[in-house]
């Protein structure tokens, strides 16, 4: 069982910064490709980014790349997302996730989730 908190989600203006953090439990955090979802209002879940277990390997959605970073800290337990050049319309909710071994973008082939946190840019 793996469980995931993030934080870090807030208010900002058009053109500003958020780092987003995902604390993960368990001893085998290694063992677990990461992503970066999001869920806007009425909207369905939608791939950000994703990082590979070692954290070698990285791949994002068109409408963040160049924008976002996605890293990870094995010894730590963590997985972050850097936001910058935010735009109104990355206002959602983000959610952290995992499943074992490799990254995927497909939102049904992640088994665990975080509980997501709110970002909201204001124009």
């Amino acid at each position: 069982q793996v469980q995931l908190v993030e934080s870090g989600g807030g208010l900002v203006q058009a053109g500003g910064s958020l780092r987003l953090s995902c604390a993960a439990s368990g001893r085998t955090f290694s063992s677990y490709a990461m992503g970066w979802f999001r869920q806007a209002p009425g909207k369905e879940r939608e791939f950000v980014a994703t990082i590979s277990r070692s954290g070698g390997s990285t791949y994002y959605a068109d409408s963040v790349k160049g924008r976002f970073t996605i890293s990870r800290d094995n010894a730590k337990n963590t997985v972050s997302l850097q936001m910058n050049s935010l735009k109104p319309e990355d206002t959602a909710v983000y959610y952290c996730a995992s499943r074992r071994f490799s990254s995927s973008w497909l939102v049904d082939e992640y088994e665990y989730w975080g509980q997501g946190t709110q970002v909201t840019v204001s124009s």
